[in-house]
């Protein structure tokens, strides 16, 4: 166990600090967006364009559609593979509630499965089960989340879809630069939705998103979809919706866009630290019946760290503690989405995925960010190794 004195002081550590990122990028920042005010072309201008190609050489696709949230993202996803009322979409209940909500804004109907207990992605031998079972669902797609920046089993994944001729849409929201088997988030599947939330590892100054696609014909239809169904300025070739990047949130994200391998090395770096500092300290256990549990990697997965989440006994007392100690954290989520009550009507009832329901129970995420300083990830190591011991 980890000698430590146990009288020296916490630090207190923010959840996030965006402000040590800005300090080191505002000059350009502001000179991005004191250029997109002198040119007055605040839509779609040329900013968002240049973005939009930058961004679809990183992710190592061809076309990339920038759009106004990471929830218009995945229904612009949706809605460009033509997806809607009569169709149902495989994907996870342990997700952030854009996963579902989007399925359901396009029309079609959310069949949910379990997630692997390690990744907390959606579990590939769960959807095959649902896919043998299923009777009279149209299913047109699978949908798995990159949950916390780890790329889910795409490997199986596509498999699967090949087999049933399913569409594969990526909820790459929270993994902006993971990889599985060296290719990119956002170049897996037949589709994917980036968020640009403040909170990501690329982040805007607001909201914006991105779809990204190898296939020209769904890239047309995405940019056509998030200007009202234009093709054609006031000729509306379908009901669309208003859900255009606007230039400024451009200028910024391609500020940021040439930091992020950089803070995404750093952020493995801070995660192998903390691995390192929870083994030392003691409190590892392989399940909460005997200690932390630390993230897993897959193997075949360049993990991004959006967040680094373990799993804690007591985990509801053990955030109280973090709190009196001015140490952030978060529940990345308390309740899985099948227990919503807003999804009720979707017909799902408490065990019907007890993978997810014990994940909510459990998952802390722990300060994370590529500037967070050693002392602070080591105050946060002590003040749990303080709960426990």
């Amino acid at each position: 166990m980890l000698d430590v004195n146990t009288s020296t002081k916490l630090l207190p550590v923010s959840m996030l600090d965006f402000s040590r990122e800005f300090a080191q990028i505002r000059e350009e920042v502001l000179a991005a967006i004191t250029a997109v005010c002198d040119s007055q072309r605040f839509i779609l201008g040329p900013e968002v364009e240049q973005f939009e190609k930058a961004a679809a050489e990183a992710c190592g696709v061809p076309f990339a559609i920038g759009c106004a949230s990471g929830t218009d993202a995945l229904w612009l996803a949706l809605a460009a593979l033509e997806i809607g009322p009569g169709d149902a979409v495989i994907t996870t209940p342990f997700s952030f509630f854009a996963t579902v909500s989007s399925i359901l804004r396009a029309g079609a109907k959310p069949l949910l499965v379990d997630i692997d207990e390690r990744t907390f992605n959606l579990s590939p031998e769960s959807a095959r089960t649902l896919l043998a079972e299923q009777r009279g669902e149209q299913i047109a797609a699978i949908m798995p989340v990159h949950l916390y920046g780890q790329c889910a089993d795409m490997t199986a994944l596509t498999g699967i879809a090949g087999s049933y001729g399913l569409k594969l849409i990526e909820d790459a929201a929270q993994a902006f630069g993971a990889r599985w088997n060296g290719v990119h988030a956002g170049g897996l599947g037949d589709v994917a939705a980036f968020s640009f939330y403040p909170t990501k590892n690329l982040s805007a100054f607001g909201d914006a998103g991105m779809v990204t696609t190898g296939d020209p014909v769904t890239a047309e239809r995405s940019k056509m979809l998030r200007a009202h169904g234009m093709r054609r300025r006031y000729f509306h070739d379908e009901v669309g919706w208003n859900s255009r990047l606007d230039t400024l949130q451009a200028a910024v994200l391609e500020v940021k866009l040439r930091r992020v391998d950089a803070g995404n090395v750093r952020r493995r770096e801070l995660a192998k630290m903390y691995d390192e500092r929870f083994t030392a300290a003691g409190v590892v256990g392989t399940t909460t019946a005997d200690g932390v549990v630390l993230p897993f990697t897959d193997p075949h997965a360049e993990h991004v760290f959006h967040q680094y989440v373990i799993r804690a006994p007591r985990r509801d007392a053990l955030r109280e503690h973090l709190v009196a100690n001015s140490i952030g954290s978060e529940i990345y989520y308390p309740r899985p989405l099948h227990l919503q009550e807003s999804l009720h009507s979707l017909g799902y009832k408490l065990g019907d995925f007890p993978a997810s329901e014990r994940a909510a129970e459990e998952v802390l995420a722990l300060p994370m960010y590529p500037d967070l300083r050693v002392e602070e990830l080591e105050s946060v190591v002590e003040a749990i190794r303080r709960f426990y011991c």
